[in-house]
């Protein structure tokens, strides 16, 4: 190992190995909640990824929505890597410019009110939990219910799998944290039957990315944020997967006029690679819920975390990716819905969810792997795709090309 300043990660590594010898240690030291990987990854670039043995592929997924700007961006690697060698890790009892920076940045692209604030995370799930504890606050004796919808996830921490709905994430650690109560998925009618008093907060994914990319109605949202205001309830509205440019606009919630949140969760895309999230409150009220001393987090916004934050928002907006998103996005959805074999295409810009006419996606993504392109099951005949947001068109249509045989291979690989 060399302590030079010129040190990659090989550098650090015991040894070289093919794929197979990686996962066979892995499987030999890590906790196995993962199953096992299905490749093992050594290299990226843009939105190409290389694993152990030299294979290349288009990366799809971007890490579940994370890379949104695909791999190894010069402009965020060069920041990150100038922040940490500058000022790494100072704790909370001390702020740094790029965490201010970051949060007025947030504030901004939010279109926040003013008394609007910012409370950093290492990730979605914290975000949540720190969401779950404004509820709390905004709770009495009377007022204790938190509503979250039929197929929601939200993480997989206490807190957060509470407000998650799928029986196979939540039975094995209940008791959960009580309170939350699940309604019908997008039916107005059920929200306004569950809708009084008695509600802390209401809790919503614009877009649904684990239940297989399924978008709220912009009649669902108007009526969401009518009702909790109606009710002093909050709207809190989880943009980890659905913020950060991935749908065409900042966060999805903006594709709907008058729709502004009392608090938001945003992760994933937010560091460009780099752990971060972050809990957005809206207006001086729902801000002033959580006071000193009521929360915490002893690496949230650290300057390296909030400097790649803000290297990645500087890029995506300089270099007009909303509008980008938008067109590729299009494309991508109408030429999936030509694609035979596939029923249903839904979403918004890079955040893709599309069904297939038979229970074969899992035997899809391996022909997709074999093929040379990563993409995701949501469920046994759901797809998603979540590609890095500087994806061209170009590369999106080179998976289209390969989809038709891709669909044979996986029907073939069940019969």
């Amino acid at each position: 190992m060399t302590d030079t300043g010129t040190a990659t990660p090989a550098d650090a590594l015991p040894g070289t190995a093919s794929g197979a010898d990686w996962l066979a240690r892995y499987n030999g030291a890590l906790l196995g909640v993962f199953g096992t990987p299905q490749r093992v990854l050594v290299r990226g670039s843009g939105c190409t990824v290389w694993d152990a043995d030299g294979n290349e592929y288009l990366d799809l997924l971007a890490g579940i929505a994370v890379n949104a700007l695909g791999h190894a961006h010069p402009f965020v690697t060069s920041v990150v890597s100038a922040q940490l060698a500058t000022l790494g890790h100072i704790s909370n009892f001390f702020t740094s410019p790029t965490q201010v920076a970051l949060a007025e940045k947030l504030l901004e692209l939010s279109e926040a009110p003013a008394g609007s604030r910012v409370f950093f995370t290492n990730s979605g799930a914290e975000a949540l939990e720190a969401a779950v504890k404004l509820a709390r606050r905004n709770s009495t004796p009377e007022r204790h219910r938190i509503l979250a919808l039929d197929g929601a996830f939200h993480g997989r921490t206490m807190g957060a799998l509470a407000l998650t709905s799928k029986t196979a994430y939540r039975a094995p650690f209940e008791p959960l944290p009580g309170g939350v109560e699940h309604i019908p998925f997008d039916d107005v009618d059920a929200l306004r039957a569950a809708m009084d008093d008695s509600v802390a907060a209401l809790v919503l994914e614009p877009i649904q990315g684990e239940a297989g990319v399924r978008p709220l109605s912009p009649e669902y949202l108007r009526a969401a944020r009518e009702l909790t205001r109606e009710h002093g309830a909050l709207l809190i509205l989880d943009e980890v997967q659905s913020g950060i440019a991935r749908t065409g606009r900042w966060f999805a919630h903006q594709w709907v006029d008058g729709v502004v949140p009392d608090a938001m969760t945003l992760a994933k895309g937010l560091g460009g690679g780099f752990p971060v999230g972050a809990l957005v409150t809206f207006g001086e009220d729902v801000s002033a819920l959580l006071s000193a001393g009521q929360h915490g987090t002893t690496f949230g916004g650290n300057p390296v975390a909030t400097a790649a934050g803000l290297a990645t928002l500087h890029t995506l907006e300089s270099s007009g990716a909303l509008q980008h998103v938008a067109d590729v996005g299009a494309f991508f959805r109408e030429h999936l819905a030509a694609v035979q074999g596939v029923t249903a295409v839904r979403g918004a810009g890079l955040l893709i969810g599309f069904d297939l006419d038979g229970e074969y996606a899992p035997a899809a993504v391996q022909a997709a792997l074999a093929a040379g392109f990563i993409i995701n099951a949501t469920g046994p005949g759901t797809i998603r795709l979540a590609p890095p947001l500087i994806l061209t068109r170009e590369q999106a249509a080179s998976f289209l090309d390969a989809l038709p045989s891709i669909l044979t291979t996986a029907r073939e690989a069940l019969s």
